[in-house]
């Protein structure tokens, strides 16, 4: 059952800004009925760094979530436009928010973040060999910035203190990884 048993009868755009944009959809469903159902589309590919240094330690950026109206601890992330290099963005993104510079990058994996409502694509990566170079938050963040062993931050993942989906499931890929030999 791989074709799309969704038909679309009329759509109308809802709301856009340079983010993302809104789209709700007139259809038949696919057993028949009819109905709406509404698209969030993303303008940018989200991307994500989990960093490990040679001790074995990881960053954590923290900052209040509009979305969210609460504090929020989570990797380096941010937004690559559509059509430019995931990865030079992941690098962009990591110096931006930590000051942090890797040498040593590997795609860990993609995934769709929300998919019963939205597009957006996600893709992380493990960045190692790191070095110290300057943080430059854009205006929207305030940032802090937190160095802790990769061992806190699964147990932080674990007891619900860290909550961010991409960062969720990098944790556990990369615990994963240790786990089947495949990284030290």
């Amino acid at each position: 059952m791989e074709s799309n048993p969704w038909k679309i009868v009329g759509e109308k755009k809802v709301y856009t800004n340079p983010w993302i944009s809104l789209t709700e959809y007139d259809v038949i469903n696919p057993n028949g009925g009819k109905g709406i159902y509404g698209k969030v589309h993303f303008k940018n590919i989200a991307v994500g760094v989990l960093v490990l240094d040679e001790n074995l330690n990881t960053y954590l950026v923290g900052q209040y979530r509009f979305t969210l109206s609460s504090y929020s601890w989570e990797m380096p992330e941010g937004g690559c436009p559509v059509g430019s290099e995931p990865l030079d963005s992941a690098k962009r993104e990591l110096l931006e928010e930590t000051g942090l510079i890797a040498e040593e990058w590997t795609e860990l994996f993609q995934m769709h973040l929300s998919n019963s409502v939205s597009d957006e694509l996600a893709i992380i990566f493990l960045a190692r060999k790191l070095r110290q170079g300057v943080a430059e938050p854009e205006e929207t963040e305030q940032l802090v910035i937190k160095k802790i062993p990769f061992a806190e931050m699964v147990k932080m993942v674990e007891e619900g203190l860290i909550t961010d989906s991409m960062t969720v499931a990098a944790v556990y890929k990369v615990q994963l990884l240790f786990l089947q030999g495949k990284l030290n």
